[in-house]
């Protein structure tokens, strides 16, 4: 594996190399190789426990709030899910020579459009260990090299996990280069990756806005965003009660510091006042602070609230939702709550404050779960289930690197085939063109 005393050019430019060869490397080689990083995974377990214990204690140290200290953490059952994961994306159909189309034109030649690698895949990642497994067999899988950057968070996690992943690989007959991990933390080394256009074929970040934000004003290489997910969940006129009330808990509260987790509730008028007051005592239950609009506030407590008190209703967690609350990827306990007169009030809301992740609609009309589905822009629309679906394990992909919130060339988990690109294949007899 490429060291962190190498400059970022000579590691982009292994990687290169490297995936010159994963792209005309057989499916059996790449197999292999994904199931020997799955066995290191789990022989040098405590290895990399030891790893991410002195990334913890920093972390600690330094004042991470829970949600960040819960990427960042690993045990052994999480161990073993990564390693699941790899196996699964290793037994997944290879996508490298999959034919998309294929026609004879009129003049004889047959034309194919088939599934070929990127080449070389760079990702920029927060802290969140895991993400260096899933993403190099993700990218391995497709025929391309990985090019991993994590946080300095997690650099003692990511070290060993890229080791071990890089030295498999390699035992199985890949080539050098194929898994290689920058420093991370250093703003000037991501400008440098970023522009490495003559070595790197795309860049997916996966974090915060302010990583996009970066990326933005940095990146001269292809880039898909795999960003913040202020995601929603509304409860139509129509929900069924006991079902929306599931839905709306596990949405929030299930792992609450994902992207994928619901950062605002929207309650149709119609059944406001049953709802909100059924909802309220099983998020407080889960610890959950509710910031909810005046007519959310009124039909909990009767009071307005205060932003900086707890509403006058027991022992519900109640603020008075300012602005600002609408926008906001909380990613924690805290949810955002908002009575609308409508569906289509509701899906004006979701299009003005949504980031394009992921949306739900609680109904049983099917007018209504339609027109959801038609009017909101996003990448995953659900209708009657919780928005934390979307992960590319759930979907059957094995695992994702991210979920594109942009519309091209990927959008959604991130998973083998939009690892690929595409060449067209002409075959003829001698055809020229008059």
């Amino acid at each position: 594996m490429a060291t962190a005393t190498s400059s970022v050019a000579d590691i982009c430019r292994a990687a290169k190399r490297a995936a010159a060869t994963l792209a005309r490397t057989q499916t059996e080689t790449k197999d292999a190789a994904l199931l020997a990083i799955a066995q290191a995974l789990q022989s040098r377990s405590e290895q990399i426990l030891l790893a991410n214990e002195a990334d913890m204690t920093a972390g600690e140290q330094d004042g991470m709030d829970a949600a960040l200290l819960d990427r960042l953490r690993l045990d052994e059952a999480r161990i073993s899910a990564i390693a699941g994961a790899v196996r699964q994306i290793a037994a997944l159909p290879d996508p490298v020579g999959e034919v998309v189309e294929g026609k004879r034109l009129p003049n004889g030649l047959d034309v194919r459009k088939v599934r070929v690698p990127l080449g070389v895949v760079a990702v920029v990642y927060e802290a969140r260990p895991n993400v260096t497994i899933d993403a190099a067999a993700l990218c391995l899988k497709a025929g391309n090299a990985i090019v991993l950057r994590g946080s300095s968070a997690a650099q003692h996690s990511n070290a060993a996990l890229a080791q071990l992943a890089a030295e498999a690989v390699v035992a199985s007959g890949l080539p050098e280069g194929a898994v290689s991990l920058l420093r991370g933390g250093d703003r000037a080394e991501l400008g440098e990756l970023a522009t490495q256009r003559e070595s790197v074929d795309l860049i997916i970040p996966r974090g915060g806005e302010s990583l996009k934000e970066a990326l933005q004003l940095l990146a001269t290489v292809p880039v898909i965003y795999a960003a913040s997910g202020n995601c929603h969940v509304y409860v139509d006129a129509a929900a069924d009660l006991e079902q929306a009330e599931a839905i709306a808990i596990n949405a929030k509260v299930q792992r609450p510091g994902v992207c994928n987790a619901a950062e605002t509730l929207l309650v149709h008028r119609d059944v406001a006042a049953e709802f909100i007051p059924r909802l309220l005592p099983g998020l407080a239950a889960c610890g959950v602070l509710v910031r909810g609009d005046a007519r959310t506030l009124s039909l909990a407590s009767g009071g307005e609230g205060g932003r900086d008190a707890l509403a006058p209703a027991g022992e519900l967690l109640l603020e008075s939702a300012q602005q600002s609350d609408w926008a906001t990827e909380y990613l924690d306990l805290v949810l955002a709550v908002r009575v609308v007169d409508s569906l289509a009030e509701a899906i004006e809301h979701i299009g003005r404050y949504g980031s394009g992740h992921s949306e739900a609609i609680v109904t049983r009309d099917r007018d209504a779960a339609r027109a959801f589905q038609l009017g909101v822009d996003a990448a995953c629309v659900y209708v009657n289930a919780s928005t934390r679906f979307t992960d590319g394990g759930e979907f059957g992909m094995g695992a994702e690197i991210g979920n594109s919130t942009q519309k091209l060339h990927a959008r959604g988990p991130i998973g083998l085939r939009e690892l690929c690109t595409t060449k067209y294949l002409v075959e003829g007899d001698g055809q020229i063109r008059g």
